[in-house]
């Protein structure tokens, strides 16, 4: 089971997969080969105790209104594992573009994604993986960027990032000015320009996993 699935990125294709998504609208995107969804939350999924072989969540749960309810469900649901794709706030951030440009996206974050003693609370023992992103992730998350600075300009990349639309639009406009001026200028390069030698870097996404059996 693959919670908060939205159009199925993140969903294997080697593996029978349902997907949950509370978003009609995401449902309706998903392309005609993705695994069948079902409209439900995570805090409350329509399935009996032990449906599935293992309950998938990809940075999602700072979309919850939730969290412990929806990580209770997900182990409910689950025999044998739940696997999350998370970002600890605890983490000491290394993305430039929330701490030089639009800190209000780290600050949200740091209040909406669950710390890692939250999910071991709720779910038990847990196994956490750093999970480097290279520098030509493919993704359109927050951090996949990071070595691209050009992309945070196109609305259409923003427009992919949940972050951006959770703050206030002048602030993102303005935010994007100084990084546009501050690349035509080589302030960026000369602040950052170390970040286009490096293939991959650590930005705080981790890998829960929880054995169930």
């Amino acid at each position: 089971m693959n919670v908060g699935a939205g159009t199925g990125a993140y969903e294997p294709s080697a593996r029978e997969v349902v997907a949950v998504d509370p978003s009609a609208a995401m449902i309706a995107a998903r392309p005609a080969t993705a695994a069948p969804a079902v409209q439900a939350s995570a805090e409350s999924l329509p399935f009996a105790n032990d449906s599935f072989d293992a309950a998938l969540g990809v940075l999602t749960m700072h979309h919850w209104s939730d969290v412990p309810r929806g990580l209770a469900e997900m182990r409910r649901v689950a025999r044998r594992r739940v696997v999350l794709l998370t970002w600890d706030p605890d983490f000491d951030d290394a993305l430039w573009l929330t701490l030089n440009y639009v800190p209000r996206i780290r600050e949200r974050d740091r209040e909406v994604f669950p710390p890692l003693e939250l999910l071991g609370a709720a779910l038990g023992e847990l196994r956490v993986s750093p999970v480097p992103i290279p520098y030509d992730c493919s993704d359109g998350f927050l951090g996949a960027w990071w070595r691209r600075p050009e992309a945070y300009l196109d609305p259409k990349v923003r427009a992919g990032i949940s972050g951006f639309a959770r703050i206030d639009p002048a602030e993102t406009a303005e935010a994007m000015e100084r990084l546009c001026r501050d690349l035509e200028t080589d302030e960026w390069d000369r602040r950052f320009g170390y970040l286009r030698d490096l293939e991959e870097i650590d930005l705080g996404y981790r890998l829960v996993v929880v054995e169930l059996t």
